[in-house]
This record gives C-alpha cells, structure tokens and sequence, in this order.
C-alpha cells in the first residue's frame, strides 16, 4: 500500500537541510561508527570505501543531503534509487538489516546536533527514512525473486571456482568463473557486475564488485580486474587466486546494462580498466549481428596497459559496421599509430564531439572519475539527451543518491 509523507515532514526535513549543509559529513560518520558495532553489518560494507580517503561518507553526506532537497520531488531521485537498490541486491542488504541504519542515522543526529535535534526532527526523519526505506525493500525483494526463479539464478552467495587466468596486460588480468555445482548460471545483461566475498587470511569478509567482461553465456562468467597499488582484493587476485580457487559469487547486478534492442548507433567509450563492461556490450552486439554502427573508443596508458586489444579488434574484424578507436596517452617510442593505437594523447572533448556520431547514438561510458564527468559533460553540453548517456564508474557514487 502506498503511503504519503505528511506536510508537517516534508517542511521539517526540508527545514534541517541548512544544518546537513554544515554538519552532515559529521553526522555520517557518527553513523556508520555505530553501525559498525556490529560486526554482521559492518561486514555488509565495502570497508575499503570506509578507510583514510571517506569516499562513502562523503557520498552518504552527498545522498542524504539530496533527500532532504528533494524530498518533495522524489521522482527526481528514481535513477539514483534503483542504482542504490542494485547495490543493495549485490552486498545481500535484507529487509531486517534497515532497522539497524534506523537506529544509527537517527542516533547520529541527535549527537552530532544536540539540542538542534528536537523530538520533532527526529521524528521526521524517522518516517522519512522509512518512507525511502520501503521503496527499496520493495524493489529489492522484487530483483531478489527475479534472480531466483531465473534460469541459473540463485539468491545469496554461490560457490565458483576459477577455470583459467589471462593476463590481458601490465595490470589487468581475466578470470573464467564456473560454478561449483556445475549448473547454469544466470544469463547477465551486458554491463552488469558481480559482487564477491573474498575471505582473505587476517581480514575480515572483503567485499567487492567487478563488471562481467564477457557477454552471457549460461555457463560462465568473466571478470577482468585491475591491480591497483593498495587494493587488497586486487592484489590478492593478482597474486594469490589461481585455476582452482573457489570464490563466493552473488547474483549479477546493476542497473547500468545494454539494452536488448537498439534503435540508434551506438558509442562505446572507456578510459583504463573501464573497458570492462564495454568488451561485454561489444560481445553481446557481435553476437546478436548487431546492424547499426558500433564505434568502440578505448584509451590508456599504452600498448603494456591496453588490455583485450586483439580481442576487441578480431571482433570488429567480422563486422564492418564495427569501428574501433584506441588512444595510448603516452605510447612508447616504437609504438606504430595504426598498428598499436590509432591516436596519441588523450580522448578530448573536441574529438569526441567531432567523431562520435553526437546527435545519432546512445553512449555507454565507463571509466575513472575525470575521464566519465568530462565525457558526460561535453556531450551533455553538445545537446545530447541524457536518455541517451549511460554511464558508469567504481566506487562510491558522490554525487548520486547512495546507500
């Protein structure tokens, strides 16, 4: 049954906005320290999101602020709540964990606050928080029942076991996922990730997300992880998982996917390990003889970087309404352009706007932060719908609505 927020709700937690304004990083922090009291919930979290940098503080702070701002026109918000819902599916959040942030956002405030914090703030944003609470309980179970009764579904985690590695370049290697019991698996959309629990000696669960690099095929699935400098999920992969480890899977999830028909040229852009989710879509539309023109534009480092190049290429091979466009930002001195990579330097805005079909294609994007928001913002400056940007980026999303 759906319920309303009263008035008197709405203009109270509209009215705290000012005070979130100021204190609201604070009052984040608060939270999750007593959220993680308990150790089931903190175990529930990507901690490596919770260490030195803050970054999902800062996009809780971010979330909870656009609530407040928006809170009278939550239809503004619906992209970034199935985002959330999405995230929620994959780290197993359950309907009995949300008393738990109840109890802790609503603590939080009245300490960071103090006296500001009358009963009646707090009693708003109580039924505040419920009120957002439930629409994505309801979204959640509903992915939940969709992955289980799918063909290959499962819910909760599932046992997979590593078929093989590729070391696709410097830093990014493949790994082939079977599933332990030998039944099929559930036939992903294209873009979509995993969510993984690693038990990792001397740490507690580690949890993490990595998009599928392959298209679906009811059978396996492939991730490809970069190693990064402090990632400890990465660098275990890197170092230690090998042909035979058994990891713990959930269900794909994301709300960031190809669509299974498309009306429109399409433009698949990354930057580094963001080729990720592409090669997928890449896959999916080779497979599915995909007649609109394709245009995959990739850019890293260089050629020891570059990662699924011949792969990516052998497919564009078979389909001449494939184009294929690689920058190496600084390509080594015996690095051939047209042989290596196509341009040297960087992806920029005046490029892109002149050779990526602007006002025809929908764009998928992926790739680090800088990369997506210049991407995003000159397209969106061109006159490019934003029906027709879909991105996606790793980590905490700052400026969206998150959980």
């Amino acid at each position: 049954m759906t319920r309303t927020l009263s008035e008197e709700t709405i203009a109270l937690v509209k009215a705290t906005v000012p005070a979130l304004e100021a204190h609201g990083l604070d009052i984040v922090r608060e939270m999750y320290a007593r959220m993680f009291e308990n150790r089931e919930i903190r175990d529930l979290f990507n901690q490596s999101h919770h260490g030195d940098s803050g970054s999902q503080p800062r996009a809780l702070t971010g979330a909870i602020l656009a609530y407040a701002s928006n809170i009278e026109n939550l239809a503004a918000l619906a992209p970034a709540v199935e985002r959330i819902a999405q995230k929620h599916v994959g780290l197993q959040i359950l309907p009995e964990h949300y008393p738990h942030v109840a109890q802790a956002l609503l603590g939080a405030i009245k300490t960071v606050l103090g006296e500001a914090a009358t009963p009646e703030i707090l009693n708003a944003w109580g039924e505040a928080y419920w009120f957002l609470a439930d629409i994505l309980i309801a979204r959640e179970t509903m992915v939940y029942t969709k992955q289980r009764e799918a063909e290959g579904g499962w819910n909760g985690w599932r046992d997979f076991r590593i078929d093989a590695v590729v070391e696709e370049s410097s830093v990014i290697k493949s790994f082939i996922l079977r599933p332990v019991d030998g039944q099929p698996v559930l036939r992903h959309k294209p873009g979509q990730y995993l969510t993984f629990s690693f038990e990792i000696p001397g740490h507690p669960p580690v949890k993490r997300n990595y998009s599928i690099s392959s298209a679906a095929n009811g059978e396996t699935y492939r991730i490809s992880v970069k190693r990064e400098a402090l990632g400890l999920a990465s660098g275990w992969l890197h170092d230690q998982a090998a042909v035979g480890t058994v990891l713990k899977v959930a269900p794909p999830a994301g709300e960031f996917f190809l669509p299974e028909h498309t009306e429109r040229p399409v433009v698949l852009l990354s930057g580094g390990v963001g080729l990720t989710p592409m090669v997928a879509m890449l896959e999916a539309l080779a497979e599915r003889g995909e007649i609109q023109p394709v245009q995959y534009i990739h850019g890293t480092h260089n050629r020891d970087t570059h990662a699924m190049s011949d792969h990516v290429r052998q497919l564009a091979s078979a389909h001449p309404n494939f184009t294929v466009m690689d920058f190496h930002q600084t390509p080594y001195d015996d690095e051939v352009r047209g042989e290596h990579y196509d341009h040297a330097g960087i992806i920029t805005d005046d490029w892109l706007l002149a050779h990526a079909a602007v006002n025809q294609a929908d764009y998928f994007i992926c790739g680090p932060r800088p990369f997506l928001r210049a991407a995003v913002s000159a397209l969106s400056l061109a006159g490019v719908p934003s029906a027709r940007i879909h991105y996606e980026f790793f980590g905490p999303a700052d400026e969206l609505l998150a959980a």
